[in-house]
């Protein structure tokens, strides 16, 4: 196969167990960070060409991840990796329990184009750290930012360590065909599929970080004017090209006319333009298309400018929506926030569980009753209280899907552990041992082993 020479020379490294050492792998992530400081600037470049995305957004939303991953790595790797000591039943003592970590072998990374750097070097650092050579296929999309993580990471390392290849359709396909140890994959829920399937005849373990339609619900005694910035912020970041942005509101009707005219009033505010840095361009033609065509005039509350030239759509608000409505049926990926009220919060938890598990949700409320009711019976991969996507920010918590907006996790020791084996040892000295399990068996034996083991 096309690929096949390149991963057989990482499973020839992989097995040389160089990776496997933990000096090793903390100075290639030194390495990488002080490539990456090094070469900030020409990422800052390519990323701005691809879609106008500026430098704060830039570091804050993609590099600061990057940095975070790698110096979280090299602080907690001993911690993470060091032998693990587990109780040993009484059915098999005397001995001793214990665990032991070690890297899959050889993974492949599949970045989506939204957040090219976060979402391609975040899993390729966690898989560096747990002891895995990588090969990372970027998306082609913004094709500036492939390239200069191509050049950093083919001109600096070894590639049987580490190898990004460049491409499409085609490579991406020629790639699932050969055998990997890990495969983890960013992107669309129907790539997400036929990434699965593909890893299926290998039957090699699979991180599908995926999408979905994600609710922020909001509740008549939330802080009205503070929701509306929090959610105007996440929902407008990237351009709304964020798989954890809001997808829609479900606002209680007493609050619904106050909060639109604080939602509006806080666009207005942030000033969102390519001059002002704080937005970025669709990422092409044909989601530019997709997006404008979802702009229904008739529940058009604000926004809905379009340029296509530049590829621009004003952050849009659509209010009088209902769950049929075509903005409805699949995530928007895009700068428009359609408002569904409700009067009813059975109703609207009702609806949520009778559609694919969304990846984020977000509540604003204070009231504690109503919060804990939802984060009981609704179920999704994470989200936040009173904010929305800054839980992605946050090392220390697990991201990941449910469902059909995902499977497994990652960020800190859960990216370590989604990238290792966990590896379970019982040793036993020679010496004593009691003759229970032996034969012959004699109801004497098995009194006492009922005993022993209390059943």
């Amino acid at each position: 196969m096309k690929y096949s020479k390149i991963i057989k020379t990482q499973r020839e490294f992989f097995n040389s167990n160089q990776t496997k050492d933990l000096g090793f792998r903390i100075t290639q992530l030194k390495k990488f960070k002080s490539l990456l400081k090094e070469h900030e600037t020409e990422f800052y470049k390519a990323i701005y060409s691809d879609f106008k995305k500026s430098e704060f957004d830039t570091y804050s939303s993609e590099m600061y991840f990057v940095y975070d991953e790698i110096n979280t790595a090299i602080k907690k790797l001993p911690k993470w990796a060091k032998r693990k000591r587990n109780k040993t039943n009484m059915a098999n003592l005397p001995a001793s329990s214990f665990t032991v970590v070690e890297p899959l072998g050889v993974c492949l990374v599949i970045g989506t184009w939204n957040y090219p750097y976060h979402l391609s070097l975040v899993p390729l650092i966690t898989a560096i750290a747990a002891g895995n050579t990588v090969i990372l296929k970027p998306s082609e999309i913004p094709s500036e930012t492939s390239t200069v993580m191509a050049k950093l990471i083919n001109d600096n390392f070894p590639h049987e360590f580490l190898y990004v290849i460049e491409g499409s359709i085609p490579e991406t396909t020629e790639l699932l065909k050969e055998r990997f140890d890990k495969i983890f994959f960013s992107g669309s829920t129907a790539i997400g599929r036929i990434v699965y399937q593909a890893a299926a005849k290998h039957l090699t373990p699979v991180t599908l970080e995926l999408s979905g339609k994600s609710p922020a619900i909001i509740t008549k005694d939330t802080n009205i004017k503070e929701t509306a910035k929090r959610i105007i912020w996440a929902k407008f970041l990237n351009a709304g090209q964020t798989c954890i942005a809001p997808d829609y509101l479900l606002v209680e009707k007493a609050i619904e006319k106050e909060l639109l005219i604080a939602l509006k009033t806080q666009i207005e505010v942030f000033d969102y333009a390519y001059k002002n840095d704080n937005y970025v361009q669709i990422i092409n033609a044909r989601n530019f298309s997709r997006l404008e065509a979802l702009i229904d005039r008739e529940h058009l509350y604000c926004g809905g400018q379009t340029n296509a030239k530049t590829r621009f759509i004003s952050p849009t608000i659509l209010s009088d929506v209902n769950f049929e409505d075509p903005i409805m049926k699949d995530e928007i990926f895009g700068p428009l926030l359609p408002v569904i009220s409700f009067t009813d919060i059975d109703v609207i938890i009702q609806e949520i569980k009778t559609r694919p598990k969304p990846l984020s949700l977000y509540i604003f409320t204070k009231n504690k009753s109503l919060r804990d009711k939802i984060l009981h019976e609704v179920s999704f991969g994470g989200g936040a209280i009173n904010d929305a996507v800054m839980h992605i920010s946050n090392n220390n918590l697990a991201f990941g899907g449910v469902g059909e907006s995902g499977m497994g996790s990652y960020h800190g020791e859960a990216g370590f552990k989604n990238f290792s084996h966990y590896k379970s040892i019982l040793q036993k000295p020679f010496g004593f041992e009691p003759n229970f399990k032996y034969p012959p068996y004699t109801k004497k034996k098995l009194g006492w082993i009922k005993r022993i083991l209390r059943n």
